[in-house]
């Protein structure tokens, strides 16, 4: 910006207008703005003394710094068990589901799908009639059809076997 004598000020306050146009030389009496000096006190710090009072009277409460955060503790996940190990987690999970498993409130395609998984994990026979209702109640007329044939598949599997 080329400096003119016929430049206006920005601000009607003299000494601002010549800091911005860079124009600092101190007038008398006042000091420019690299002249300022800025010092930075310490915060006093909490001190404690005895009280006289009786030892019946409460002290009173001092600040302290803020409690620290309560972190719960959390059980390690547990490790995947070796190859026997998960062996072992199916057939637990396989009998604590055979019981509910005629109770499973799914569609009927899933549930025809979690009883085909249990009968053949298992060899459990007794579920052949609650997955053929299961099977039979499948809208899809595809997979259905698919259901039946598994159900009978299945059947012929136990038949073979005695």
């Amino acid at each position: 910006m080329d400096k003119t004598d016929n430049q206006q000020p920005i601000s009607d306050d003299q000494e601002l207008a010549k800091v911005l146009t860079g124009d600092n030389k101190k007038p008398s009496g006042t000091k420019a703005l690299d002249d300022l000096q800025f010092e930075e006190s310490p915060l006093p710090t909490p001190s404690v003394t005895p009280s006289a009072a009786p030892s019946d009277t409460p002290a009173p409460a001092t600040p302290s710094a803020s409690p620290a955060p309560v972190i719960p503790v959390i059980d390690p996940i547990p490790t995947v068990p070796a190859a026997g190990g998960l062996d072992a987690i199916k057939k637990d999970a396989l009998e604590e589901l055979r019981p509910l498993a005629t109770k499973l409130n799914l569609p009927a395609d899933e549930k025809f799908d979690t009883l085909l998984l249990i009968i053949r994990s298992t060899d459990d026979q007794s579920l052949l009639g609650a997955a053929h209702e299961a099977a039979k109640a499948i809208e899809d007329e595809s997979r259905r059809a698919q259901a039946l044939l598994d159900v009978i598949k299945e059947i012929d599997y136990f038949s073979g076997q005695k």
